[in-house]
């Protein structure tokens, strides 16, 4: 159970399988850490991971928290992440649709520069081949030709890239063949252009293998004047010279106006879509205002007509959606609070008249009882018919009173009254006043009472008299319906909680009674006649003690398997309970001891003989926030996970019924063994019989009345206490409402 703090018992460690109790792994720290879920079966177990997992979601624990619980938040969100995504998709299609219309009115640009010049510079070639014009001293004599072909090739660079005005630069190469067998020439370059850099060299190998104009994007680098590389694209063609050897021309054209332009259309779409991001936002915020209002509105003033202001209503404006789910709201507020002042009305009457009606009888009860007692003293003088009457006239007065008083505390309680005298009380002692008192009840049944965890101080704040009522409502139930079995009562204390468990083995609670059994008059089967003197409410008022005590009263139980009661309360007042130091469903239930025995089985043992938690939160009652709530029957209760006291082990299931001889001392329980915590109350050798002669207690007598527990020792067996008394029921009948 989470929150537990009890201490194990020997054998029930909550080490990991993997890792067996008192081996210790082997290896350094950090092999261990390592073995441990770092590297091998993966990282959950890792302290490191889960050391960085808290340091991540500690910054980050207020905002998912914002998150959940704003659904404003959510929806603003989301729209700004939405709206993110539509712009930053329209913005690349937009920049991808202009970077390309740009690139292809480029190129064509200069594809169509480019093709000008190539003609230029072929022109010219056989214009200075022919010796016409100006470039006639190019096709002088063999000496000179190298140098009349360098200079003009200069020539030809400097005339046109000067028709450009700095559009672009031209560069002439040598082809590679050319370079192999030694006739080739300088490079050419305008504009201060490094061409071994700008002219990347696949593109070189392209102009030597073809004839026509090859292009390609590059970095244009400068020797001088230009400052860094810029991008560029690059149109080569191999053309001749005058002499009528190849050369490779090339066309530079930079693209700096066109990445300007791009940057420029970037920078304007950004704006904009920040902008349009934005304003979506604050669109979407104002309009999911005006529907979240109105519902934080509802949702407020539900809150506070759940703390019981049931005058308050929401405010209609208009007729749309919002002030018709006002209005109908304003109505459903209206006729709860009718309901409510009804149902109200209704109660006050009731407890009135339960109150009124209690102590207006108090008075002829009195009288009544004193002539009863009068009668009841003077039963030998009369025939057996007449003194049997007053023996029964004595029972049922006090089943009367006793179902007066329980008729007055249950209004206490209706009605708020009731009051919390706590002080620090040793349970142990309650526990063994409850034991005695019972004594006599269990003697007649013969059942032994068994005391087990009292060797050390159980300490609480309590009030002595509700918590002495509850336990004994709970030890007299136990021993009317164990069936002459053992009763053992459970002492244990952990952490913040003291916890006592009553254990029986009688007809048990089937799936489903163990929420009802707490309902007042509830009987496991109605069509049996009530025979045990109870009224049917000390379980109710068992279970507002413990209320009032800010603790929790639970059963549990199994068809022919008995039945377990638990009440757990907080060391100190007023201090919020986080489990209880018993486990709800005992270590020898079928279910435990089919685990043990690692077969399962059909009642829902898991096969390792573990439990699970049966804490506050995961009880099937109704006050869950209390721990009020209760697991159902067998297979289906809630299974607790603390382990036991030391001296609470498992024992497995406890001896039926030892059979009593008259001529033989009670024997010392086989359970008890040294240093176990067990307590054995011994049983009478026989059975105490009336002096009436109307046989043991629980027979009922020729006319099937029931005999009733004393807890003082009088000699007509009168209850003094408001505990339910002991009667004549049969095996078969099922705990009651008391």
């Amino acid at each position: 159970m989470p929150g537990d703090s009890a201490a194990s018992a020997p054998g029930r460690s909550g080490a990991r399988p993997e890792r067996p109790v008192g081996v210790k792994a082997k290896g350094s720290r950090w092999a261990r850490l390592f073995a441990g879920g770092l590297l091998q079966g993966g990282v959950q177990g890792s302290p490191v991971l889960r050391l960085v997992m808290r340091w991540v979601r500690r910054p980050l624990l207020p905002v998912m928290r914002l998150w959940r619980r704003n659904i404003q938040l959510k929806i603003v969100a989301t729209t700004l992440l939405m709206s993110l995504g539509v712009v930053l998709l329209l913005g690349f299609v937009v920049i991808g649709q202009v970077r390309n219309g740009l690139l292809d009115a480029k190129v064509k640009a200069s594809q169509s520069q480019a093709t000008g010049g190539f003609t230029v510079a072929g022109q010219r070639a056989d214009s200075a081949a022919s010796g016409g014009g100006d470039d006639s001293s190019a096709a002088g004599g063999d000496g000179d030709t190298v140098q009349n072909i360098s200079g003009w090739l200069s020539d030809l660079v400097e005339s046109l890239s000067s028709g450009g005005q700095g559009a672009f630069d031209v560069v002439t190469l040598s082809t590679t063949a050319a370079d192999n067998e030694g006739r080739g020439f300088g490079p050419r370059a305008s504009g201060g252009v490094d061409w071994s850099l700008s002219v990347p060299e696949e593109l070189r190998k392209r102009v030597d293998a073809g004839t026509g104009a090859v292009q390609s994007y590059t970095r244009i680098v400068y020797t001088r004047g230009k400052g860094e590389a810029q991008p560029g694209l690059i149109i080569g063609k191999q053309v001749n010279d005058p002499n009528g050897n190849p050369y490779q021309l090339y066309y530079l054209f930079p693209l700096t106006q066109e990445e300007k332009s791009l940057s420029l259309v970037k920078g304007t779409l950004a704006t904009a879509g920040l902008f349009v991001v934005v304003l979506l936002g604050a669109i979407a915020w104002l309009v999911v205002r005006q529907v979240v209002t109105p519902v934080r509105m509802a949702a407020g003033i539900a809150e506070r007509l759940s703390a019981g202001r049931l005058q308050e209503r929401m405010k209609v404006t208009g007729e749309d959606d919002i002030a018709r789910l006002g209005e109908a709201f304003n109505k459903m507020a209206q006729n709860l609070q009718l309901k409510i002042q009804q149902l109200e009305d209704l109660s006050r009457m009731q407890r009135r008249f339960v109150s009124d009606v209690s102590h207006e009888l108090r008075t002829p009860l009195t009288t009544v009882r004193m002539a009863a007692d009068v009668i009841h003293d003077a039963r030998v003088d009369f025939d057996p018919v007449t003194a049997r009457s007053a023996e029964l006239l004595a029972d049922q007065l006090d089943r009367f009173e006793t179902l007066l008083a329980d008729l007055l505390e249950i209004s206490r309680f209706d009605a708020g009254a009731a009051a919390l005298e706590a002080e620090p009380i040793d349970l142990r002692e309650v526990v063994r006043r409850v034991v005695t008192g019972a004594e006599p009840l269990s003697e007649r049944k013969g059942t032994r009472i068994r005391v087990v965890g009292d060797q050390q101080p159980v300490v609480a704040e309590a009030d002595a008299r509700r918590v002495e009522r509850v336990l004994r409502n709970l030890v007299v139930n136990a021993v009317e319906h164990g069936e002459g079995r053992d009763v053992v009562v459970k002492l244990a204390a952990a952490g913040g909680a003291v916890a006592v468990a009553v254990r029986d083995y009688g007809v048990g609670l089937k799936p489903g009674e163990a929420t009802r059994v707490f309902s007042r008059f509830w009987r496991a089967d109605p069509a049996r006649a009530r025979t045990t003197g109870g009224t049917g409410l000390g379980l109710s008022i068992a279970l507002e003690d413990a209320r009032l005590h800010g603790g929790w009263l639970q059963a549990w139980g199994e068809p022919g398997g008995g039945s377990q009661f638990r009440l757990t309360l907080p060391r100190t007042a007023d201090e919020p309970l986080r489990g209880s130091p018993i486990p709800l469903e005992p270590a020898d239930s079928r279910r435990n001891r089919a685990g043990r025995d690692g077969g399962g089985g059909k009642d829902g043992g898991n096969g390792d003989g573990r439990r699970r938690g049966d804490g506050p939160g995961t009880q099937a009652g109704t006050d869950a926030r209390a721990g009020t709530g209760f697991g159902a029957g067998a297979g289906v209760s809630n299974v607790a996970s603390v382990p036991l006291q030391p001296g609470a082990g498992d024992r497995g299931p406890l001896p039926p019924r030892t059979p009593r001889l008259a001529s033989v001392s009670p024997a010392a329980d086989p359970t008890a063994l040294p240093g176990s915590g067990a307590r054995v109350v011994p049983r009478a050798s026989g059975a105490v019989r009336r002096q009436d002669g109307a046989g043991p207690a629980g027979a009922g007598g020729q006319d099937g009345a029931a005999g009733t527990a004393s807890t003082a020792g009088a000699v007509r067996g009168t209850s003094t206490t408001q505990g339910p008394p002991e009667g004549g029921s049969g095996p078969g009948e099922a705990i009651g409402g008391g």
